[in-house]
């Protein structure tokens, strides 16, 4: 070989592993990268196991799970659903992303002390499916926009339970309709590293709060995202996924995020499409 040549080939191979390595974060497997993208059960229209057969057909990560309902008795506190909760992700090959008490919704942790003691059990509940992550819902009968004595409750009650979730490692995530600063101040009366912002880019927007600022505002307070924007397909309604991407690498975010999103068609190939459109800005 001339001297040409091999400097030829060198340059091709340094061209080669350059490509490689920009390659490496969306070849990685999933465990490894940056971002995950998974959907809510609710959303998925499956109230028991198999969301994660209808997640796997979407092409999605994981799912969160909902701990139930007051008619079921909030029925992931039973060892055998929580077995098989274990058994369809394994069979899956998908991952439980989180835990949601999407019941609070329902029977308000400002006000019902059921709430409460559920809030105190879910606890254990992501420690028995390995999970580090617990969603408050605080909306309808739950809302606290505007509800100071509904906000200090909640307070109180985080206060009480915050130490064991700090002790178990686990994050209790506020989502809610509150502003960032809002919700800042929520964490700094309940004084908790266990107490974080669960944030849902979709009801940030509903209430015209600037949402690519806000995720910078929380930034070392938020927890994980839920990604809708009202009854529109992502990417086709108001909020600009490329500009929630740089806000997130901004915070230096890594993590989930949820699909909650509207399916105006039909939910498979809609939530296919969504999918799609998240992992070509986020993976």
């Amino acid at each position: 070989m001339t001297r040409r040549q091999i400097i030829g080939r060198g340059a091709q191979g340094a061209a080669l592993l350059a490509f490689g390595s920009s390659l490496a974060p969306l070849l990685a497997a999933p465990e490894q990268r940056r971002f995950k993208i998974g959907a809510c059960q609710w959303s998925l229209r499956r109230d028991g196991p198999d969301c994660f057969d209808v997640a796997k057909a979407i092409g999605l990560d994981g799912v969160q799970v909902n701990m139930g309902t007051a008619a079921d008795n909030m029925s992931l506190r039973q060892a055998p659903v929580q077995q098989a909760y274990r058994d369809a992700a394994k069979r899956s090959g998908l991952e439980i992303a989180s835990l949601a008490l999407v019941e609070l919704n329902n029977v308000p942790l400002k006000s019902d002390p059921r709430a409460a003691a559920w809030l105190a059990d879910s606890i254990g509940v992501a420690q028995a499916l390995n999970l580090r992550l617990v969603m408050i819902a605080a909306f309808a009968k739950g809302d606290l926009l505007g509800d100071k004595p509904g906000i200090d409750h909640t307070v109180e009650v985080l206060k009480h339970i915050a130490p064991k979730a700090e002790q178990a490692n686990i994050i209790l995530g506020l989502e809610n309709y509150l502003s960032a600063a809002d919700n800042l101040d929520i964490i700094q009366r309940v004084g908790s590293r266990a107490v974080q912002v669960y944030y849902d880019v979709g009801n940030s927007t509903d209430k015209g709060r600037d949402i690519y600022q806000e995720i910078r505002q929380l930034k070392g307070q938020l927890c994980e995202f839920h990604a809708k924007d009202a009854d529109a397909m992502l990417g086709e309604g108001r909020i600009d996924f490329h500009k929630v991407r740089q806000a997130m690498d901004a915070i230096d975010y890594r993590g989930w995020i949820q699909l909650e999103a509207a399916a105006p068609r039909a939910l498979v190939p809609d939530y296919q499409a969504q999918c799609k459109f998240l992992k070509d800005i986020f993976q």
